[in-house]
């Protein structure tokens, strides 16, 4: 059986493994939530420029600069910006699912490691 000071160094990094996952949960929740908003913008400037006639001028800002666009080149823009956006989401949805299923899995190990910790003390308490 492993002494108390293995169970301890196990039970520490357990712990520190599990802290890394829930900070990179924490990343990918945040870096969704940008990706969530980009989205809506662009949805919003994709219903804009379907208002738009044919004929109309469409401007894009480049740095300081404003440019004229294509109305049919900027629509093309805009929904290849959106595909790219969803997939984006799309994929950091899987990486969010797995980072939770190792969450799950590691608080499972300390718990584990806690309560043989705690038995290995009651034994030594009753000795």
């Amino acid at each position: 059986m492993a002494s108390m000071k293995e169970l301890q160094q196990q039970l520490e990094a357990k712990a520190a493994r599990l802290a890394a996952i829930q900070k990179d949960i924490g990343k990918n929740h945040q870096v969704r939530r940008q990706y969530t908003i980009q989205h809506g913008e662009n949805e919003m400037v994709q219903k804009e420029l379907e208002l738009l006639e044919e004929d109309a001028n469409v401007f894009k800002l480049i740095g300081p600069v404003l440019v004229k666009q294509d109305l049919a080149e900027a629509k093309a823009n805009v929904n290849k910006r959106i595909e790219y956006i969803l997939a984006e989401l799309r994929r950091m949805e899987g990486t969010l699912k797995t980072l939770e299923e190792q969450q799950r899995n590691s608080q499972e190990e300390v718990m584990k490691l806690q309560q043989r910790i705690q038995l290995a003390q009651t034994g030594k308490a009753k000795s």
